[in-house]
C-alpha cells in the first residue's frame, strides 16, 4: 500500500469517493493549520473539507454539512506505526538471536 492519501475522500458509503480499506487505516486531516477529527469529506486538489452541520439531519436522516474552503493536509495515521512496529520486529529477532 502507498502511504500517499487519495486526493479526495469521504466517509459517507453512498459517496463514490468512500473507501471502507483506507478509512480502517486511519486519516489525519489538518485544515488551516489546525488538526480536525470531525471531518466527513475532504479534496486536497480543490482546497476544501466538509463537516457535518451539529447534530441536524436532513429528511431522510443524512445529517446536514458544511463546505469549508482552505489548506488542507492530509495523512495516513498508521504510517508511522507500521515503521515503529517493523524495527520493533527486528529488534526483538535480534535479541532472540543474541539470547541463543
Amino acid at each position: 500500500m502507498t502511504d500517499t492519501p487519495p486526493d479526495h475522500l469521504a466517509i459517507n458509503p453512498a459517496s463514490p469517493f468512500h473507501d471502507a480499506a483506507l478509512l480502517e487505516r486511519g486519516i489525519g486531516v489538518r485544515f488551516k493549520g489546525s488538526e480536525r477529527t470531525d471531518v466527513d469529506e475532504y479534496c486536497i486538489s480543490e482546497g476544501w473539507i466538509r463537516v457535518a452541520l451539529g447534530k441536524k439531519v436532513d429528511r431522510k436522516g443524512n445529517s446536514l454539512t458544511v463546505k469549508l474552503n482552505g489548506e488542507v493536509e492530509v495523512w495516513f495515521l498508521d504510517a508511522g506505526k507500521s515503521a515503529d512496529d517493523a524495527s520493533e520486529g527486528v529488534a526483538q529477532a535480534d535479541a532472540a538471536k543474541t539470547s541463543e
